[in-house]
């Protein structure tokens, strides 16, 4: 059985940190890219980071760029989002996706195969 497990979230005040950890399972992720979205109340689930199948890749969305920071663990297969400087704005469920495309380094909602089930991340003002 495919699974993606996040953690890490959690309550922040603004200007605060919170490292998200996505470990995997049930298959071999190592040829996988992996990303990061988010979705806030009443809006769409947007995309966040992004790194390809080795790591040497990622992608950012504008609203995190110099914040976050996307990395992988190839040896338990482990996607982590460094997030730095956080925003009330940053405030959502955040997910993290596994592609069967190894050189992808952004992307929308549905050309991710798998999903985990997602943390929520709160920042308070």
């Amino acid at each position: 059985q495919v699974q993606l497990v996040e953690s890490g979230g959690g309550l922040v005040q603004a200007g605060g940190s919170l490292r998200l950890s996505c470990t995997t399972s049930g298959r071999t992720f190592s040829t996988y890219a992996m990303g990061w979205f988010r979705q806030a109340p009443g809006k769409e689930r947007e995309f966040v980071a992004g790194i390809n199948w080795n790591g040497g890749t990622t992608a950012y969305a504008d609203s995190v760029k110099g914040r976050f920071t996307i990395s992988k663990a190839n040896v338990k297969i482990t996607v982590y989002l460094q997030m730095n400087s956080l925003k009330p704005e940053d405030t959502a469920v955040y997910y993290c996706a596994a592609d069967r495309l190894p050189s992808r380094t952004m992307g929308t909602v549905s050309e991710y195969d798998y999903w985990g089930q997602g943390t929520q991340v709160t920042v308070s003002s």
